[in-house]
C-alpha cells in the first residue's frame, strides 16, 4: 500500500513537472516564431516601402518627361502660329502697300479722265459752231442747185429714193442668198459639232449579246454528272429553262443556247450552284432552277432602281424600273439593251443642253425609247409603238410618249426631243461592240500555247497559227543545234499533250536559221 502510494505521488510529481516543461517549451517556441513573424513583416514592410519609393521615383520621372514633351509641343505650337501671324501681318502689310498704289494709280486716271472731259466738252463745242455753219451752208447751196435744175429739193429726193431702192432690191436679193447659203453651211457645221461633242462625252463599254453562253467548268468529269445517267439531268435542266444545253469536245466548256438571255443566264447559274453544290438530279435541279429564277427577278428590280438613281430619273413607275432591269439581260445592235439605252439617254440630255431644250426629259425619253422590246408578251405591233403605249399607260409625259413612238419613224414627231432621241439612237447603234466571250476564250487557249513555248531554253518567238492547229517556234542557232531542235519539237509537244486540252491535233515546227552578215566598205 504505502509502496503504491508512492509510485502514484511519484507519477503526479512527474506529470507535474512534465506539463511545466511542455508549457515551457511552448512559450519558448511562441517565442521564437513570433519574433521570426515580426522579423518577416519589417522585411516585407521595408520592401514595401523601397518598392513604394521606386514607383514613386519612376512616376515622377515620367511625370517630368510628360511635362516636358508637353512643354515642347507646346513652345513649338506656340512658335508656329506666331511664325504664322507675322506671315500673315507681312502679307497684310503687302497688301495694304499694294491697295495704296492702286489707290494712287486710280486716282490719277480719274485726273485724267476729268481733263480729258473737259477737252472733249470744248471740242464738242467747237463741232456744234461748225455744224451751224454748214447748215447754212448747205441751205444757200439747195437753193442754187434749185435755181439751176429747176426742181424743188423734195422732188429731187423723191427721184434719188427710187433710185436708190431699185439699187437696194438687187443688191438685197444677193445679200440674202449669200447670207442663206452661208447660214446652211454654219448650221450644218455646228450640228456636226454638237454631234461630236455629245459623242466624246459618252464613252461606254459595250458587250456583244448573242444567242449562246458560255458556261465555264473546272475539268471534263462534270461533264458526265450535269448529263446524268441516260441523259436525264439535262433533260431535266432544260425541261425547267427552256434553253438548249450542248456538250461537246470543247474543253472545260459547255454551252448553253436559246433566244432569251433571262433564261440563258437562269440556266448559268443555276449550272453554278449545282456544280459547287455537287448534288445533281432531276428534283434538286427543279428546285435550283426556282430558286435562281425568283433571285433573278429580284435582280431585275435591283438594276432598275439603280439605274434609274445613276440616270437622276424620278417618279419613274415601277413597272417601267422593272422593264428597264430587264434590259440588262437583252441585246440590240450587237450592244447590251441597258447599255445601249443609258448610252442613248446621256447623248440626248448632252444635246438638248447644247441646244437649250429641257435635258430631263430627252434624258427620259433616251432612256426609255427600248422599252417595247422587254415586254413579257408577244408583240403585235412594232416596239417603238409598244413602247409609246407602255409610256401612256404608265402615266409619262406626252413629249416623252412622242419621242418613243416615233424614233423609227412609225408616228409623226411632234416634239424637237423626238428628233433627238431618233439621232442618238442611230450614233449608239452603229457604234461597234466587244468581243464575244468564246472568242476571249479562243484567245486565251492561243496564248496559254504561245507562253507554253517560250519556256523551253533556245526559244526567241513562236506563233500560233491556223486557228491554233500549228504552232511555228523560232529558236537561237548559236545555242541550240539540228539535232537539238528536232529533240525540242519533240519535247514541246509532249508538253502541249500533257498540260493543255484542245480539239483535234496541233503540228509544232522548230525553225532554226544560221545567218551570215558582213559588211563591204
Amino acid at each position: 500500500m504505502g509502496d503504491t502510494t508512492t509510485i502514484l505521488i511519484v507519477a503526479i510529481v512527474a506529470l507535474a513537472v512534465g506539463v511545466i516543461i511542455g508549457r515551457l517549451l511552448l512559450q519558448k517556441f511562441n517565442k521564437k516564431q513570433t519574433e521570426q513573424l515580426e522579423e518577416k513583416g519589417l522585411q516585407i514592410v521595408k520592401e514595401a516601402e523601397l518598392r513604394a519609393e521606386n514607383i514613386k521615383k519612376d512616376k515622377m520621372h515620367e511625370a517630368k518627361e510628360k511635362f516636358l514633351r508637353l512643354k515642347s509641343e507646346f513652345e513649338e505650337e506656340s512658335n508656329r502660329k506666331k511664325n504664322q501671324i507675322i506671315s500673315n501681318e507681312n502679307k497684310l502689310r503687302q497688301r495694304e502697300s499694294q491697295l495704296n498704289k492702286e489707290g494712287e494709280h486710280i486716282k490719277r486716271k480719274e485726273d485724267e479722265l476729268d481733263s480729258v472731259r473737259e477737252n472733249l466738252e470744248a471740242q464738242l463745242e467747237i463741232v456744234k459752231k461748225r455744224k451751224e455753219d454748214l447748215e447754212k451752208k448747205k441751205d444757200e447751196k439747195v437753193k442754187a442747185l434749185e435755181k439751176v435744175a429747176q426742181l424743188s429739193a423734195d422732188e429731187a429726193r423723191e427721184e434719188l429714193i427710187e433710185a436708190l431702192k431699185d439699187e437696194a432690191d438687187s443688191k438685197a436679193s444677193a445679200l440674202i442668198k449669200d447670207i442663206i447659203d452661208e447660214a446652211k453651211l454654219s448650221g450644218a457645221k455646228e450640228a456636226k459639232k454638237i454631234v461630236i461633242q455629245s459623242i466624246q462625252r459618252t464613252a461606254t463599254e459595250h458587250a456583244i449579246e448573242n444567242c449562246v453562253s458560255i458556261f465555264n467548268i473546272e475539268s471534263d468529269d462534270i461533264k458526265g454528272k450535269i448529263i446524268g445517267r441516260e441523259g436525264r439531268n439535262i433533260r431535266a435542266l432544260e425541261g425547267a429553262t427552256g434553253v438548249e444545253i450542248i456538250v461537246d469536245d470543247t474543253p472545260e466548256a459547255i454551252i448553253i443556247s436559246g433566244f432569251d438571255p433571262v433564261r440563258r443566264e437562269i440556266t448559268r447559274l443555276s449550272l453554278h450552284r449545282l456544280v459547287t453544290d455537287g448534288r445533281i438530279h432531276p428534283a434538286r435541279i427543279e428546285e435550283v432552277v426556282a430558286k435562281t429564277t425568283k433571285n433573278i427577278e429580284e435582280e431585275i428590280v435591283e438594276i432598275g432602281e439603280r439605274t434609274v438613281i445613276d440616270m437622276g430619273i424620278h417618279g419613274l413607275h415601277p413597272e417601267l424600273i422593272k422593264m428597264v432591269g430587264r434590259m440588262r439581260f437583252r441585246s440590240s445592235y450587237g450592244q447590251n439593251l441597258l447599255q445601249h439605252s443609258r448610252e442613248v439617254s446621256n447623248l440626248c440630255a448632252t444635246m438638248a443642253s447644247e441646244l437649250g431644250l429641257n435635258a430631263k426629259q430627252a434624258k427620259r425619253a433616251g432612256l426609255l425609247h427600248d422599252i417595247g422590246k422587254v415586254w413579257h408578251e408577244e408583240p403585235e405591233m412594232p416596239h417603238a409603238l409598244l413602247g409609246m403605249e407602255l409610256a401612256k399607260k404608265y402615266k409619262e409625259h406626252p413629249v416623252v410618249c412622242n419621242a418613243i413612238g416615233a424614233h423609227h419613224d412609225e408616228i409623226e414627231m411632234t416634239s424637237m426631243i423626238s428628233p433627238l432621241v431618233q439621232a442618238c439612237d442611230a450614233i449608239s447603234g452603229s457604234r461597234p461592240g466587244a468581243r464575244r466571250e468564246i472568242m476571249e476564250s479562243y484567245i486565251k487557249r492561243l496564248k496559254e500555247l504561245e507562253a507554253l513555248a517560250l519556256e523551253f531554253d533556245g526559244v526567241n518567238k513562236c506563233y500560233a497559227i491556223q486557228a491554233g492547229r500549228e504552232l511555228r517556234v523560232m529558236v537561237d542557232s548559236e545555242s541550240v543545234t539540228d539535232t537539238q531542235a528536232g529533240q525540242l519539237s519533240f519535247d514541246i509537244s509532249q508538253k502541249i499533250e500533257k498540260d493543255m486540252q484542245y480539239p483535234g491535233q496541233i503540228k509544232v515546227t522548230v525553225i532554226r536559221e544560221m545567218r551570215a552578215v558582213n559588211f563591204a566598205k
